[in-house]
């Protein structure tokens, strides 16, 4: 699998494209901005999917620009409501302006994203992932297993975890998810939201 990080936005969001060598397709992980960017960096590879950890403003910014007729968009359910709500996505109260997923794609069909849940197999552009509901930072947080890697979104960081402070937000949950995680990230190399 090859995997290429970009940085995108103002609270430098981590947005991942995946892909197997050679295939005309790719994954994107958290398009949270700069969408221009985000298609240089799939380098001329169809988006077979977006795939979102969950629901703030950072890792939901570049949707629009990216979805085509007939690109899924993939979030767990408990933070699909996050999609179109900027105070629930947070933007209102930390960028003063708000963010929010059209519900009508750019070809005047409605855009109804694929909900998750705990447990989740799919395959898409030729890898195998799963999907591990990690609540804590929002409620409906996840991280996926894609092949032998673990995107973890905003729940884990390389020297910390999310915060909880914004709407959903829940420090019990978070600790809970982190023990889930903790003995997967011993054998597992993981990817986070952001670098800090």
């Amino acid at each position: 699998m090859q995997i290429t990080t970009v940085t995108v936005g103002p609270v430098a969001t981590l947005c991942y494209l995946l892909s197997r060598e050679g295939a005309e397709d790719c994954l994107v992980i958290d398009p949270g901005d700069e969408p221009g960017r985000i298609l240089r960096a799939a380098a001329g590879k169809r988006i077979a999917a977006i795939l979102l950890t969950h629901g703030h403003f950072d890792h939901i910014g570049a949707v629009n620009d990216l979805l085509e007729k007939d690109t899924p968009l993939l979030i767990h359910e408990l933070d699909a409501p996050m999609l179109t709500s900027p105070v629930l996505n947070a933007s209102r109260q930390l960028l003063r302006q708000d963010v929010s997923v059209c519900t009508v794609r750019k070809d005047g069909s409605p855009l109804r994203p694929n909900l998750l849940h705990e447990g989740s197999r799919l395959s898409l552009a030729g890898l195998e992932i799963e999907v591990l509901h990690t609540p804590g930072h929002t409620p409906g947080s996840v991280c996926y297993r894609v092949e032998d890697a673990l995107f973890t979104g905003d729940t884990l960081f390389e020297h910390g975890w999310g915060r909880t402070d914004l709407p959903g937000g829940n420090e019990h949950d978070l600790f809970a998810s982190l023990r889930r995680l903790m003995p997967m990230t011993k054998t597992l190399p993981f990817y986070p939201g952001h670098d800090a």
